[in-house]
């Protein structure tokens, strides 16, 4: 376990926010992990977690210890006729994994390709896209407690799963370090097509014989016509949560905007920060080296050599523009550091 000090964070976040970190420990397995965790104490400093750096926003040098999570592996662990169980390290890139289990034919994770960052990571977001959440596939998580250094296992229960929500953001915000997750998937498909232009797309391409590949490469599709890419272009993937309105709000709204997208779910009515965004005219503003992506209001974008702080201001403005318009309150899914 190598220990570097002022490191820039430049490599390790997607928006391409240049910020340096006084400490940084790349870890590769849970001796290393424990090992920082060690250093750390010694050293006194806040301890802050990196896995594919895909939802932070950083606003500042770090007088602080980054450990950046690199643990590997892809393991079938149990498997019958239904299902089969695999584990997979925490520091495993979200959409190979999503590649490696389309290309084997497991299922449940098709519709989730090409959202970045780290596998690590898709428990504590319950990561979600065009009708399907990680909590539909998951089935525990391993995790190491930040200050005893002993292992534990969490099932479905305890994560406490909610929309891009779990206990690990909420009750256990930074008690504990996931390193591996055990996902339960098909080896029966069930299709999700229903959810944003997947049916269309699958029209478009000309699939006949549906399968998961097919569901895979449309959703590429659509990501990639809408989303740009963070090698090209820095950002976060989607800056903001979709809100959920109680029914009535919802019904009001919709009297005085016609047009208002909402899509039921068990808590009231969803409706797309996109739309709330582009209604009140930011879609494709630019502000010097950032900005509001042209083609999918619910990215900031970094055009080049843009601050984190200018960032955060603009995602500030933003929803204080919606709140004043649609009484409508923003929260983003980004965390700033």
């Amino acid at each position: 376990m190598n220990i570097q000090e002022n490191i820039s964070l430049l490599p390790y976040n997607t928006f391409g926010i240049d910020k340096k970190a006084k400490y940084f420990i790349q870890a590769t397995s849970e001796n290393d992990v424990k090992s920082a965790l060690l250093k750390n104490k010694k050293l006194n400093l806040p301890l802050i977690v990196l896995g594919g750096g895909s939802n932070i926003l950083l606003t500042k040098d770090l007088d602080a210890m980054v450990l950046k999570i690199e643990l590997k592996g892809i393991k079938v662990i149990e498997e019958n006729e239904e299902c089969i169980l695999v584990e997979v390290g925490a520091g495993e890139n979200w959409h190979k994994f999503v590649q490696h289990c389309v290309e084997k034919g497991w299922a449940g994770v098709e519709n989730l390709s090409l959202i970045p960052g780290t596998v690590g990571a898709s428990p504590m977001q319950n990561i979600g896209a065009y009708g399907v959440e990680i909590k539909e596939v998951f089935h525990q998580l391993t995790a190491i407690h930040r200050e005893n250094l002993k292992e534990k296992i969490f099932d479905w229960k305890a994560c406490r799963f909610g929309y891009r929500e779990s206990v690990f953001k909420n009750e256990l915000k930074d008690q504990f370090i996931i390193t591996r997750v055990i996902f339960k998937l098909s080896k029966r498909p069930v299709f999700h097509t229903e959810y944003g232009a997947i049916k269309e797309t699958l029209e478009e391409m000309g699939t006949k014989n549906l399968n998961i590949k097919d569901i895979s490469n449309a959703v590429i599709k659509i990501r990639q016509s809408k989303l740009p890419d963070p090698n090209i272009i820095g950002n976060a993937g989607s800056f903001f949560k979709n809100p959920t309105l109680s029914i009535s709000t919802y019904e009001l709204l919709k009297r005085d905007y016609p047009t208002i997208p909402g899509f039921p779910n068990k808590e009231g009515i969803k409706v797309p920060a996109a739309w709330l965004i582009e209604q009140t005219g930011w879609k494709g503003k630019t502000f010097g080296k950032i900005g509001v992506h042209i083609n999918q209001p619910l990215v900031l974008v970094n055009y080049g050599g843009g601050e984190g702080e200018d960032i955060k201001l603009l995602s500030q403005r933003i929803q204080e523009s919606i709140k004043a318009k649609f009484g409508i309150e923003l929260h983003p899914e980004v965390n700033f550091l």
